[in-house]
């Protein structure tokens, strides 16, 4: 029975987040902890002259924690930076519901050359 759990921790431990697939068609220099990644839901608007540089979708791989709006966001903050970009769109969303406790979303990546400090845009809410 202890060797059935130990086999079966690896799966349980990566299982634990949210399914993640991302697709970048451009990749850009890497940015730092110190420049800004814009957050747009929904209802904002890609401002004109971005470049899209690729997509990622967050689903719920069945023992997901961790995946709520705010956690999907920074994750995808991260995955913008490793690939250089300073936006991260919302562009679908589900809420947690009797199927899954997770955010579903599909979030887009773009490079904006201004200040994306200006750009109306979510507030990550911080616990």
């Amino acid at each position: 029975m202890k060797r059935l759990f130990i086999s079966m921790l690896p799966f349980l431990l990566l299982s634990c987040s949210a399914s993640i697939t991302s697709s970048f068609t451009t990749q850009n220099k890497p940015l730092t902890m110190e420049d800004k990644v814009a957050f747009l839901d929904l209802l904002h608007q890609v401002p004109e002259g971005a470049i899209k540089l690729g997509e990622a979708k967050y689903g719920d791989s069945g023992f997901s924690t961790s995946c709520d709006f705010n956690s999907n966001l920074i994750s995808a903050r991260k995955l913008a930076r490793t690939n250089g970009a300073n936006i991260v769109k919302v562009v679908q969303k589900s809420t947690p519901d009797l199927w899954s406790s997770c955010y579903r979303m599909t979030v887009e990546f773009y490079f904006y050359q201004g200040n994306v400090s200006k750009l109306p845009q979510y507030q990550l809410q911080i616990n």
